[in-house]
């Protein structure tokens, strides 16, 4: 192509192209399996490729205390690895790590720390070039102990063509902004992946099988995200504290808004803000639309059947009381038993609480080991006829613990009991699926996954939905009233009295779109190789003791370092722009269990990167040092 032809589409000349396709081919991993040939003719920047004894540079023993296996039943690629490119502040940034090589995003690390060893995955299986979507060699075995080293196929690298490489550019400039359009408007999204059509499909290969290509959406991946172009979606990133860039490691108490959800509900108030059903005309339509249009949104998130067993509430605490002042006021009776585990939220403790104190029902507990982990041999003990119900949560929030759900629930099943599961903080890292779980209810807050504040939804089985007395009463969630008699809706309308949350409803439709442009099993792959990252690094500061060691953990890291209150971390690591939690996280039993009243938590999100972690371990290393001088 010539530089005319290049210039009429707006593109670098060719000497530029020249210059970006080294610094490309530059940053390729260096890796060649042994006893295979490169092909000849490499350019200059492949020639680190010649040893075939190199070490992947992804290839990284999990960090003890965290399962190195993808969050999600999928694996992860090198382009998932967390990039610190263009993303730390003046002040923040740090010398190169010393165990990986220049070139490689998210290659930082401190004066003084040992060497962080190199990331492996189990399950995955080889990639045939940089940025494929791998596939899992066996979904199911999440808990291998064999951890095999990713590697590439370098007699698949096919030098890109003019075009190609065009694409290429086009598609991870770092001058591509998002798209601030409204988030209806067709043909403009503003979320960014490579495009599957300019690389080859992932491979997977299985003994005996010729390796073959397969479309990168298979097994519900997507092709994996640039971190700091996701980053540019989120506004607020670029707010600055006490003068320094915003780091927001505080997701586990709220997550933020990328701009489609911004729009999304702008929209709403310019265009169609009305109350709902019932009314003639072209507004009351439009809001209608839009907000049953959520509705499926989140019955398609969390796969339930209909419609019909979705209700919209203000969040996961309210969603909670709904179903114990409803079906537990109408079902659980003096000497019934409700079981909650050790690792609950006080909104999954205290409803039921106040219900067994109403009824004279007993509250029994799963206790958990020395890691964080729910005990099964205990609770299976604990089951019995007189067990009624049996809540708990998917993931910890104070310690990032992931429950075995779906044992879980039909543990309970089996002894006659319902069950409800708290989703708050896993709908953001891993996929919901009721029908999978056949819990009876399942909750969960929009803003926990990107969306608004006071919006949230409760999943119920629809036939126990509609045998539950109502929970408040008012409009919309009648038939007919009469002084003498009144006649409810079925669900969902029967638990929606008044006028809802409509925009915020609406808002968190656009929040699921987003997180489904994605893909939850890539967000999950990411966030928990960040988790590993960041463990591994917190693992060596002086004195500072990690609160939940399951190995099997969502992306929250909760930990007291010695001699300093929690508070007095909270508010150093604020002054250098971090954002983390300080206190007992609405979680008192389960840290009365590691014998603290309080931890300091961050808490990870797919916008994180690794200079975000780099810049909290530094800042508890000087912390740390402060305290041996003291």
């Amino acid at each position: 192509m010539s530089t005319s032809e290049l210039a009429g589409l707006g593109l670098p000349d060719v000497e530029t192209l020249a210059q970006l396709a080294n610094q490309f081919f530059t940053a390729l991993p260096s890796a060649t399996p042994t006893g295979t040939s490169l092909p000849a003719g490499l350019p200059p920047g492949l020639s680190h490729l010649s040893s075939p004894t190199a070490a992947h540079p992804f290839a990284v023993p999990a960090a003890s205390g965290v399962d190195a296996s993808p969050l999600s039943a999928g694996g992860f690629s090198p382009s998932l690895v967390p990039s610190t490119a263009n993303a730390t502040p003046a002040g923040h940034g740090q010398a190169a790590h010393p165990s990986l090589p220049s070139g490689v995003p998210g290659a930082r690390g401190y004066e003084g720390i040992p060497a962080l060893p190199t990331l492996s995955a189990p399950g995955l299986v080889p990639n045939s070039l940089p940025g494929d979507v791998p596939l899992p060699s066996n979904p199911a075995a999440r808990t291998e102990t064999v951890q095999p080293v990713l590697t590439l196929n370098p007699l698949d690298w096919g030098l890109p063509s003019d075009k190609e490489l065009a694409d290429l550019i086009a598609l991870r400039s770092p001058e591509r902004t998002p798209t601030t359009g409204h988030a209806l408007a067709a043909g403009a999204p503003s979320f960014y992946f490579l495009d599957p059509a300019l690389g080859r499909g992932a491979r997977i290969q299985r003994p005996g099988q010729q390796a073959q290509p397969i479309s990168p959406q298979s097994n519900g991946f997507k092709p994996p995200f640039d971190v700091n172009l996701v980053r540019k979606d989120f506004p607020i990133l670029r707010e600055r504290v006490n003068g320094r860039p915003l780091i927001w490691l505080d997701n586990a108490a709220t997550t933020h808004k990328p701009q489609s959800v911004i729009d999304r509900i702008s929209y709403f108030y310019e265009h169609e803000n009305s109350n709902i059903h019932r009314a003639a005309h072209e507004l009351a339509a439009r809001a209608t639309d839009a907000y049953e249009g959520a509705r499926e949104k989140v019955r398609g998130f969390v796969n339930a059947r209909s419609v019909n067993e979705i209700v919209f509430v203000r969040g996961t605490t309210e969603a909670i009381n709904l179903v114990a002042k409803t079906w537990g006021w109408a079902n659980v009776k003096a000497g019934d038993e409700i079981i909650v585990s050790h690792l609950e939220h006080h909104a999954n403790i205290v409803p039921w609480q106040q219900l067994c104190q109403r009824t004279g029902a007993k509250l029994r507990v799963i206790p958990v080991d020395d890691d964080g982990q729910v005990l099964l041999d205990e609770y299976a003990k604990l089951l019995n006829p007189r067990t009624k119900l049996v809540s708990f949560t998917q993931v910890s929030n104070a310690l990032g613990t992931v429950t075995p759900a779906k044992q879980i629930v039909a543990m309970a099943h089996s002894a006659g009991a319902k069950v409800l599961v708290d989703g708050a903080q896993s709908v953001s890292h891993m996929r919901a699926d009721v029908i999978d779980l056949d819990c009876d209810w399942f909750v969960f807050s929009g803003h926990k996954v990107f969306g608004p504040t006071g919006i949230g939804a409760l999943y119920g089985k629809e036939a126990l939905l509609n045998e539950a007395p109502p929970w408040q009463g008012g409009g919309n969630m009648i038939k007919d009233v009469t002084f003498e008699h009144t006649e409810y809706h079925d669900a969902p309308s029967r638990f929606e009295a008044g006028t809802g949350n409509i925009a915020d409803a609406v808002g968190l439709g656009a929040a699921i779109d987003y997180v489904n442009q994605f893909g939850i099993d890539n967000i999950g792959a990411y966030e928990h190789q960040l988790l590993v990252y960041a463990t591994r690094l917190l693992k060596d500061v002086p004195g500072l003791r990690l609160i939940g060691t399951a190995p099997d953990k969502a992306a929250v890291m909760s930990f007291t370092l010695a001699g300093y209150k929690t508070e007095d971390v909270g508010a150093a690591l604020n002054k250098e722009g971090i954002a983390v939690r300080s206190g007992h996280h609405c979680a008192q039993p389960i840290l009365r269990r590691f014998g603290v009243e309080t931890t300091v938590r961050p808490s990870l999100a797919f916008y994180n990167n690794c200079a975000d972690v780099d810049t909290l371990v530094g800042t508890l290393h000087r912390l740390a040092a402060q305290r041996g001088r003291v």
